[in-house]
């Protein structure tokens, strides 16, 4: 379970969420929805650790995290712009945070190419990111994330950019391998109908002032 309780979080003098409270049950998926500006990439940003909060609590599986670094929340965040990483090959991507944990290589490499396949990507294990189309890319970041068995997964509008088939492809195996494996997900998205096929219910965040 992911609860957030009273999330307030200020950018400068800037203060870009006011008291934002949110709860998913395990294997829940809660789509966020609201315009440019409203602060849903910084909610999802605050709930990873990787902003400063003012005030409020995250917690996860009743485990406080407010205060925990990052790399010590068990949650996956996949950025929008993908953030791969240009000097390594699609597996060690994928591979990554296995690495960080000190997995052997081979192991490391055995669980790259099971989640490639689960995106469709047999056989690109050794392909340079930079030779990657759009939506390829963006599997592989969703498989560099789901690779690490994360508590919580964070969706931060991983869909966008794509034409409307390779969109539908794609959402449709997402679903697919949350369904197999009862994500937890917040998925932020201006699309709602995006929203509605992938996720279980949605709530409105709303732009301050």
């Amino acid at each position: 379970m992911l609860e957030v309780v009273d999330l307030t979080v200020k950018r400068g003098t800037r203060r870009v969420l006011d008291g934002v409270s949110l709860s998913v049950q395990p294997g829940e998926r809660l789509a966020v929805h609201g315009p440019s500006g409203c602060g849903k990439t910084t909610l999802l940003y605050a709930i990873a650790g990787l902003v400063d909060i003012e005030r409020g609590a995250i917690r996860i599986s009743d485990r406080d995290v407010t205060t925990t670094p990052a790399h010590q929340r068990d949650i996956g965040l996949v950025f929008q712009d993908n953030q791969l990483f240009p000097h390594f090959d699609v597996a060690d991507n994928v591979s990554y945070s296995l690495r960080v944990r000190g997995m052997a290589k081979r192991e490391r490499r055995n669980v790259a190419e099971e989640w490639l396949s689960r995106f469709g990507l047999t056989g690109l294990a050794h392909r340079r990111v930079t030779e990657l189309s759009g939506g390829e890319a963006k599997r592989v970041a969703l498989a560099r994330t789901m690779a690490g068995k994360p508590r919580v997964v964070l969706l931060d509008e991983p869909l966008t950019g794509l034409d409307d088939h390779l969109h539908e492809q794609l959402l449709a195996d997402i679903r697919s391998v949350f369904d197999r494996l009862g994500t937890t997900v917040v998925h932020v998205t201006h699309d709602r109908a995006e929203g509605a096929a992938l996720c279980h219910r949605s709530m409105d965040l709303a732009p301050l002032g």
